[in-house]
């Protein structure tokens, strides 16, 4: 049988690697026929310098170069529409409508067109001019970057394809693109017309490349290359940890996105106002997808009364009520019982679910545990043990001020959400809990669940650690999250006529700030 190519320096070809792998049809639990290369060290090498090149030959490009491939890859992507999705859905099992048709491929041409309007913009590089002191600043490339895709999302995070991909092309970067092992054919696909994009549109060779499986210890290697700019990864906590001690000992960047259990909590009065919207958009919410989304509310928080038995009740009742879905793999199901039996082992009561099957093909039951406060605060880290998939785990505080400590034992998430009373019977309650929230999420909502993910500029996808590396960066929002893979080029008494055209004095579109008088201020720059 065939080995998939790999696609190095602008060209397919063999890999040289002697190792194979295949992907598996979660729904059959069927290997699928493809076998896809393990790329040996030598040919990662081989990559790095490829990008590094392109990366060199790239430095003249305007940031329309890179608009222009994002659009015409955008355009490509969508004439193959059902191909992307007849793969996606053989190599994931999730839903082919509303999911892949309908939601996830028109949100990944989406954020490649947001980000090629940003490229061509410009402006996302900040550019800011001192021009009494004749110093000026912008952001630039940051060299070539490493892509490191999740098994959640085969279009919308991608690594040839979804966010940090199109984040780092219209930043100016090279990208060597990792496939996850759970689908290699459909990024194998999305690097085929990303390919013949480039082409088109003039990028240099080794502009982008794809690999789809490294040991280890060669992920590590890549990320730490002296000649890489960057990393972007989101997966497991401790695969990822793995590439950050590697790329921090030699201080390159790695953005991360790693784990979150996304705590929502049920106030008093909100449970006693309207309970049975709560219980209905909590159970959507965590079963969506079968609870494979990183913003999945794997916590809910409540105060302990009549109340919140009987939501806890009715939860239960519909967990066991929902159909089943199907993980995305093995090792989504291994990792999911793991952490179940985990949470148990820390004192959680199983109140629905808690063993695998119920489904089609690779499933576990949908799980719902309910665990004391005061348990919660004997044993905080390992009841906030991420169960990804369809699991949440009940926390019911003593009182008031219970819960208020509880939130201070958070670890970092994504997300928080409050839902509160509409007669502000709960708004004492909030005022003690969102600051303390507030610095344990990325993003705050009130009285709405997690689960969705605007591509807005206004939106953060990140948070303190574990959910990221880093609180301070987005993976979702144009045109913040393509800061992550800039670098601060400073230009300091630099004649004019050397500036790049963002910097120079008569170039007006970029909008750069600028100090007038003593105020910085940001607008055009007259002649």
């Amino acid at each position: 049988m065939s080995v998939q190519p790999v696609l190095i320096n602008g060209q397919w070809a063999a890999s040289v690697g002697t190792e194979t792998f295949q992907a598996l049809n979660p729904k059959t639990r069927e290997m699928l026929p493809e076998r896809y290369p393990v790329s040996p060290w030598a040919e990662i090498e081989q990559a790095i310098v490829a990008a590094d090149a392109a990366a060199k030959a790239a430095r003249s490009l305007s940031g329309e170069h890179f608009a222009r491939f994002l659009e015409i890859f955008a355009d490509r992507i969508e004439s193959r529409k059902s191909d992307f999705v007849a793969i996606a859905h053989r190599e994931t099992a999730l839903p082919v409508t509303p999911r892949l048709q309908d939601a996830e491929l028109p949100r990944t041409t989406n954020q490649l067109r947001q980000a090629a309007a940003a490229a061509r913009e410009g402006s996302w590089a900040l550019p800011t001019i001192d021009t009494n002191a004749n110093i000026r600043s912008v952001l630039g490339p940051i060299g070539p970057v490493a892509v490191f895709g999740p098994n959640n999302f085969p279009f919308a995070f991608n690594s040839a394809a979804g966010g940090d991909f199109a984040a780092a092309v219209a930043a100016g970067n090279p990208v060597i693109a990792k496939a996850h092992s759970s689908h290699p054919g459909t990024t194998r696909l999305f690097a085929e017309l990303a390919q013949a994009a480039a082409d088109e549109a003039g990028l240099p060779k080794g502009f982008i490349q794809l690999i789809y499986r490294t040991s280890h210890a060669d992920g590590a290697k890549l990320v730490s290359h002296r000649l890489m700019g960057a990393s972007g990864y989101t997966g497991s906590r401790s695969a990822g940890l793995t590439l950050k001690s590697a790329a921090d000992a030699v201080g390159k960047p790695i953005y991360l996105e790693l784990s979150s259990i996304n705590p929502v909590y049920f106030l008093p009065g909100a449970v006693r106002e309207r309970s049975a919207e709560l219980v209905e958009q909590f159970a959507g919410s965590c079963l969506m997808g079968t609870g494979q989304f990183c913003t999945n509310p794997g916590l809910v928080a409540m105060v302990a009364g009549a109340e919140t038995e009987a939501v806890i009740t009715q939860i239960g009742a519909k967990f066991q009520a929902a159909p089943v879905g199907t993980l995305l793999g093995e090792g989504v199901l291994r990792n999911l019982s793991d952490a179940v039996q985990t949470l148990v082992a820390a004192g959680a009561e199983i109140v629905s679910g808690g063993g695998a099957g119920g489904g089609t093909g690779v499933s576990y039951h949908n799980t719902l545990l309910r665990v004391t406060g005061s348990q919660f605060l004997a044993s905080p880290e390992d009841l906030q043990t991420e169960a990804f998939g369809n699991e949440s785990l009940i926390v019911v505080a003593e009182n008031a001020a219970q819960l208020v400590e509880i939130t201070e034992h958070l670890e970092g998430n994504l997300t928080g959400c409050i839902y509160s009373a509409n007669d502000g019977s709960d708004d004492a309650l909030y005022d003690q809990l969102a600051p303390a929230l507030r610095q344990k999420v990325g993003r705050l909502l009130n009285d709405k669940m997690p689960t969705g993910v605007a591509v807005s500029p206004a939106m953060n996808h990140g948070g303190p650690f574990p959910a990221t590396g880093h609180p301070g960066f987005t993976a979702v929002g144009i045109p913040a999250s393509l800061r992550r893979f800039g670098m601060l080029h400073c230009y300091d008494g630099v004649r004019p006529h050397r500036l790049p055209a963002s910097l120079k004095e008569q170039n007006a579109a970029s909008k750069p700030w600028r100090l007038v008088d003593g105020v910085w201020t940001q607008g055009d720059i007259g002649a």
